[in-house]
Parts: structure tokens; sequence; C-alpha cells
């Protein structure tokens, strides 16, 4: 049995054929094999957890540790796993209705915290489970069956937001873009402190944008960024305000070194597994 044969169950993959979500099981599925093979993870020390929508059946999909928790409460289930075991090695996974509508307190207060946990926001821009409804990063003017007239809402911009949060970990990726996903995965895995990665991930049945971010993303890592500038950090960020700006930067933000809420709580008996190796020159610096 190969690697990857190890990490997928018997369940059927119900998503729409050419969801974004296939790229996000896939990136994770991969770079969660090669951290156990650097050993840095265990599979059987990995816990997934998920919200309410179509990213919730991801955990389905994984042959690990996973948990189902109600709409928006994915960080303070995860939170409560890693404070329980700190140990475990902990990936919450939620849509953009539910992180940022239902679950927006809960997700602010995690990055605030700083907890050694990794969120993945699976970020279509609309409420696919439930047939099109406008989310809070839909554009302005979005067009579905609870504005049919066009919603008279601005987006929030989710990066801005973990950055004022205090996040230590804050990123962007696209789901068609695997490859440069996979790296932004798995430096999230290895942070030790909140990380949090919003993917534009199409929803192909009511949002179908995946042209336009092709189009307009381009690599933070193809210009000179210095990932511990945070007012840097929030002038790339506002570049592109979910609907406003051609330019959208995709890849690592904001990254610092900072004590953990389990270092600050258990105190030694948390032992930090991340060395300066794994987090880049810029942060090793700061240690």
């Amino acid at each position: 049995m190969t690697k990857i044969n190890e990490l997928k169950t018997d369940a059927a993959v119900t998503w729409c054929p050419g969801c974004g979500n296939f790229a996000i099981l896939t990136s994770l599925q991969k770079i969660l094999i090669e951290l156990e093979e650097e050993q840095v993870v265990n599979f059987n020390n990995v816990v997934m957890a998920s919200g309410i929508g179509c990213h919730a059946k991801i955990v389905d999909y994984m042959n690990v540790n996973s948990f189902h928790s109600i709409h928006g409460r994915v960080p303070p289930t995860i939170s409560g796993i890693k404070l329980a075991n700190p140990e475990l090695t902990v990936i919450g996974h939620a849509g953009d209705g539910d992180a940022y509508g239902e679950g927006l307190a809960h997700l602010i207060f995690a990055a605030k915290r700083n907890i050694n946990i990794n969120l993945i926001v699976h970020n279509n821009r609309v409420y696919g489970l439930t047939t099109g409804q406008f989310s809070p990063t839909s554009p302005a003017g979005f067009e579905g069956p609870s504005t049919p007239q066009g919603s008279p809402e601005d987006p929030l911009n989710p990066i801005e937001l973990m950055l004022c949060a205090g996040a230590t970990f804050v990123a962007r990726g696209f789901s068609t873009n695997v490859k440069h996903l996979r790296v932004l995965l798995k430096a999230a895995v290895k942070h030790n402190g909140f990380s949090f990665i919003d993917v534009l991930q199409p929803c192909v049945s009511f949002f179908d944008n995946g042209d336009y971010y092709r189009e307009h993303t381009y690599e933070l890592a193809d210009e000179k960024h210095d990932l511990s500038n945070l007012p840097a950090a929030m002038e790339r960020a506002g570049e592109w305000s979910y609907g406003q700006g051609n330019r959208i930067p995709i890849g690592i933000f904001y990254q610092v070194r900072k004590p953990s809420f389990e270092e600050r709580l258990l105190g030694s008996k948390i032992i930090v597994k991340t060395k300066p190796k794994d987090i880049g020159p810029v942060l090793a610096k700061q240690i």
C-alpha cells in the first residue's frame, strides 16, 4: 500500500466535478506524507475538524482522526483538541460563511491567542451547499437567491482581519495553483503558532471565478516581501479587497515567531518541535 492510499478512505467523494476542494484534499494528503517522511508529523497524531458546508466532507475522505463541528465552531473545537493534547497536529477546515459569518468571533480569538493550530478556509465566496446565497466575502452586487437585486454589502478582507487579530502565520492560496498551495500548507503545519490560510476555491456550480483568479493572481514569493513586516503585510493585503483591485497576491503575507498559547499556559510541559531551519532565515533570527 502506498502512502497516499493510507490517507484515503472508502467514502465516495461527492463534490461537484471541478470543485476546488479536490485540489485542497490532494495537496493536504501529499504534504502530510512529506511531513511524515521528515518525521515532523505522525499520521496517528493528526486530527482534522470541519464545520458546515461543502468543505466539511474533507474529513470523510482523510484517514486520520476527525471531528465534524457545527457552523462556525471549528476554531474553538480545534483549540480544545490542541490544549487537551499539545502533541497532536491539529488542522481545521472551514468555509467562508462558516468562518467569516457565524464563526467570526471564534476565529478572531483563536488568532489573538496564537494557539498552535492550523485553519484552512475553503473560500468560494458563496454559500455553495445551500445553492448560492451571498457570503461575507461575496463581491458587492452579487446576485443570488438571497440577493436577487445584488448584494448591497462590501466584502470583508480576511487577510487584513487576521493580521489585525494577531495571527502569526497569514497566507492566501489558490486551489488551481496546487504546487504553490502545497508549499503554503506545509509551511503552515510546520509553523508554531496560529496558522491561517485563506484558499480561493471557485465554486463551479454557483460562483465560478477561476478564470478571473488565473488572470489576476501573482505569487508574493516572486517579489521582495519581508514576512516579519506587519505594515508591509497590511499593504499587500489591501491590494485586493475581494472584488476591488486587479492584482491578487497569493502566498505568505506575514510570519513571525511568538510564544504560543500553550507555551504560555503550560510552560515547560510543552515540547516545541519547530526548529529555526524549518521556518526560514528571516524568522530564525527572531528566535
